[in-house]
């Protein structure tokens, strides 16, 4: 055997514990109560991104829902101002006010843009 090489193989298969030093009781105890240790945060951590999963899902279910409901108000606000619209055409066709000359002049029409109505 070479002189840098012991009869337990590679120095690349050793344990990440300290170099060289002898494994006791004490050392494998405190690898098995880490190795606990991490399990536990590790099953910790999943259950944690779960439920962060779970309630994003949640989330979605509910925006998913009021979308819906918001393009059904959307769909029933566009009926109405179309027959909003039609009734306002056939009214103009037959509104006395509308077809007087003289009264054309006196009657105000206030647009959206045009500002508040008079008081």
């Amino acid at each position: 055997m070479s002189q840098g090489f012991s009869s337990f193989g590679s120095p690349l298969q050793r344990s990440s514990s300290s170099e060289g030093a002898p494994q006791g009781p004490e050392d494998d105890e405190r690898r098995i109560r880490r190795r606990e240790k991490n399990r536990v945060a590790a099953q910790r951590s999943r259950k944690k991104q779960t439920q962060k999963a779970d309630k994003l899902h949640e989330e979605y279910e509910c925006l998913e829902q009021e979308n819906t409901s918001l393009k059904r108000e959307i769909s029933k606000l566009t009926d109405e101002l179309k027959h909003l619209n039609e009734v306002l055409r056939n009214h103009e066709k037959v509104c006395p006010l509308l077809h007087c000359s003289l009264n054309f002049g006196l009657i105000p029409r206030h647009d959206v843009l045009s500002g508040p109505l008079p008081r």
